[in-house]
């Protein structure tokens, strides 16, 4: 039997682990991913990298060619208050842009993640995990939660507009329920202090894993 010398043995990239991290308007999940962030812990915020996305020049003329130049700003950017009005009551084409928007971010998501292999675990940050199936990528996920009442002052506070319209845009989201029942992990995001000591928490127990 001939014996072949093994010069070098390929090892195979250990792929992190990606935590999901949602939670409804008012939650506080920006905060609980910038107090992540702030402890080293790489974090995809995922509404402002889709932002990034929008004005990659080859996914700018895609939107064009479906909605037309009307769309777009003064700087050739695409005027998000205009597309927003199409698409908002048009069901058809809120499934062409995201058509066109979600495998693109998918895509710099896991660019993301390869330039950042190098960590146990990653956060993405989404409102829409569930209902964007990402969640489906995800190894377990982090629901943030707060008291319904926190959440509209918050909301009032940020937005400066009327609690009816923020009820509203609640009762357009999945519940607090409904997420928690779906995740591994659940932070009440109530007062500041607690938060931190709960995100601390799962921070040891995530690196464990």
């Amino acid at each position: 039997m001939e014996v072949k010398e093994i010069t070098s043995i390929e090892k195979t990239p250990i792929k992190p682990k990606i935590i999901g991290l949602t939670g409804g308007i008012g939650s506080g999940k920006t905060t609980v991913a910038n107090y992540f962030k702030s402890k080293g812990i790489p974090v995809y915020i995922s509404d402002i990298e889709a932002k990034k996305v929008m004005n990659f020049p080859e996914i700018i003329n895609k939107i064009v060619t479906f909605f037309g130049s009307e769309i777009l700003g003064e700087n050739n950017y695409i005027d998000r208050e205009k597309l927003a009005s199409i698409v908002f009551n048009n069901p058809d084409k809120l499934k062409q842009l995201n058509a066109i928007v979600h495998p693109a971010v998918k895509k710099h998501f896991d660019k993301w993640v390869l330039n950042n292999d190098k960590f146990p675990y990653l956060i993405k940050e989404t409102a829409i995990l569930f209902e964007s199936g990402s969640y489906k990528d995800c190894d377990s996920i982090i629901s943030v939660s707060a008291p319904l009442e926190t959440r509209i002052s918050r909301v009032l506070e940020r937005d400066k507009t009327t609690r009816e319209k923020v009820l509203r845009r609640i009762n357009n989201q999945l519940s607090d329920e409904e997420r928690i029942a779906k995740s591994q992990y659940v932070i009440i995001n109530k007062e500041l202090e607690m938060t931190k000591i709960q995100v601390d928490t799962l921070i040891n127990l995530l690196k464990d894993k």
